[in-house]
């Protein structure tokens, strides 16, 4: 399971938030852990990093390298 970390996120709204942008990108099974920041998800098809970023920069989060 792909795991990406994302800078920001502090509440359960970012929660939603990260997780339906992630779903809107081809991903499921999104699981977002605050304390970490670490977002796992599954992917049916390959999704590129570029895609992610875009995804998540688009709703003011940032994922950390």
């Amino acid at each position: 399971m792909p795991a990406i970390k994302v800078k920001g996120m502090s509440c359960q709204h970012c929660v939603k938030s990260v997780t339906e942008a992630m779903e809107k990108i081809g991903a499921t099974n999104v699981t977002v852990d605050l304390l970490s920041g670490e977002v796992s998800y599954e992917e049916d098809q390959p999704i590129s990093p570029n895609a992610i970023k875009e995804a998540i920069h688009r709703i003011g989060f940032e994922v950390v390298e």
